[in-house]
């Protein structure tokens, strides 16, 4: 039943988003991490996500203007991979600091504040932008009940 999938597609988005909302707080809470138990400073995460089961978009186009509908359930986004950040680290001399190397410099991790707040605003708004269409679906199946009792 293509009216459900909907359901799914937005719950695939929230479960998503909500993952990348923890990512983002996990970055921010090891902004000053300059030793890991892998060594070295902490790096920047990063989630990936991918769509699956509706097919390309001009698939999905296709589709709908044959009056098709939607290529069917277990379709939405899901996280392809946490992957780690491949921009330099922060070099600050603080010849004081524990791990400072010989010559007086503290690598700090490649977390940049700004841009994980941004992160975390662009997923909650995602989410919320999620839950209002799940709320639109569950307010269209009522109404679609009201009818048929009538």
């Amino acid at each position: 039943m293509a009216f459900l999938s909907s359901f799914d597609i937005s719950a695939s988005g929230m479960s998503a988003q909500r993952i990348r909302m923890d990512i983002a707080a996990e970055n921010i809470a090891n902004i000053d991490t300059t030793r890991t138990e892998g060594g070295g400073a902490y790096v920047r995460k990063d989630v990936l996500f991918e769509s699956y089961g509706a097919g390309s978009f001009r698939e999905a186009l296709r589709n709908a203007s044959l009056g098709k509908g939607f290529a069917g359930r277990n379709a939405g986004v899901r996280v392809a991979g946490i992957v780690e950040d491949d921009r330099e680290m922060k070099q600050v001399y603080n010849p004081g600091h524990p791990d400072a190397d010989e010559n007086g410099f503290v690598q700090l991790p490649n977390v940049d504040l700004l841009k994980e707040t941004v992160d975390s605003m662009s997923a909650t708004r995602s989410y919320e932008a999620n839950v209002t269409a799940l709320n639109a679906m569950k307010l269209m199946a009522q109404k679609a009940l009201d009818i048929a009792k009538s």
